[in-house]
């Protein structure tokens, strides 16, 4: 089953503007999914459409199996989010803007110091957030976004002005949330590497439109298909031609020789057919393609 689905979501500024053109999303239930763009893609755009913070123009907006429009209060409210930059009181403490949210949200006072723990902002004291750091203030929405305990959370960059051990510990608080809570997480980011590191599903979208979506694994076959084998030698020239007469195909490019990834038993025979003509291999390495690399492929295509 899936979390949320869109049918044909469309939306525009302008009636000059298309900035979503037929959009369909599948979020699975339990699943932590990547939603990646370029700048103006359109990201946030889907993501404020999904909480009703613009009214949807075209298209079918469904979250929990249910149509959007006709449940909007009883969704929202298993739904915690964190959109564009972070909403606080700046001349409140953590817990003074938490003790609001958890007024609002009619959860259990607990809560509150469990969700700053969580976050690792249990002891600011009497700290203004006002005088946080972004990174600070990027974790205190976090924990108002999870005060209630949602089934659902969908965050914009949530690692936008994080250390590189703040993203890291904000990785490891989502894989929690997600293996634990079996909560559904819908995440948008332009750290592709981190990314890569934290997904199941991925959804690739550029001027509107959806470019890709699947599963990690499925990007990683792409990946595979897109890797290729460098190989160095003495003489590129008969090398490539010892090549060929295997059944390879090979490219010649800035003085090396590269190839499609093939099994390493026909690798491993190449390497041979070459040692036995005379030839001195000086390189023979598997350069894969990672995410920033397919991804750059499947916009630019």
């Amino acid at each position: 089953m899936n979390c949320i689905e869109t049918n044909d979501l469309s939306y525009r500024f302008t009636t000059e503007q298309l900035i979503l053109d037929k959009i369909n999303i599948q979020v699975p239930s339990g699943s932590i999914y990547g939603f990646l763009g370029p700048n103006g893609a359109g990201k946030t755009t889907t993501l404020k459409l999904l909480l009703g913070l613009l009214r949807k123009q075209e298209g079918e907006i469904s979250v929990f199996g249910k149509p959007f429009r006709e449940n909007r209060i009883s969704i929202l409210r298993n739904i915690g989010s964190l959109i564009e930059s972070p909403s606080l009181y700046g001349h409140l403490t953590a817990s003074e803007n938490l003790q609001l949210m958890q007024k609002i949200y009619q959860c259990p006072k607990k809560r509150i110091e469990e969700v700053l723990d969580i976050v690792g902002l249990k002891h600011t004291g009497h700290k203004k957030a006002g005088q946080f750091s972004l990174g600070m203030k990027q974790r205190l929405s976090i924990a108002i976004a999870l005060l209630h305990n949602p089934s659902l959370l969908i965050l914009d960059e949530p690692t936008n002005g994080l250390d590189p051990n703040g993203i890291i510990n904000i990785r490891d608080l989502l894989k929690k949330l997600n293996e634990e809570n079996k909560m559904t997480i819908l995440i948008s980011s332009h750290l592709l590497s981190e990314i890569e590191k934290l997904v199941s599903h991925i959804g690739i979208i550029d001027k509107g439109t959806m470019l890709f979506q699947g599963t990690l694994d499925e990007l990683h076959l792409k990946q595979s298909l897109s890797s290729v084998i460098h190989i160095d030698t003495s003489n590129n020239h008969q090398s490539a031609a010892i090549m060929i007469s295997l059944g390879l195909s090979p490219r010649q490019q800035t003085g090396m020789i590269t190839i499609p990834v093939v099994d390493k038993q026909v690798l491993a025979n190449l390497n041979k057919e070459l040692v036995g003509a005379g030839i001195d291999v000086y390189q023979l390495s598997t350069i894969k393609s990672d995410l920033e690399s397919i991804f750059i492929d499947i916009v630019n295509n």
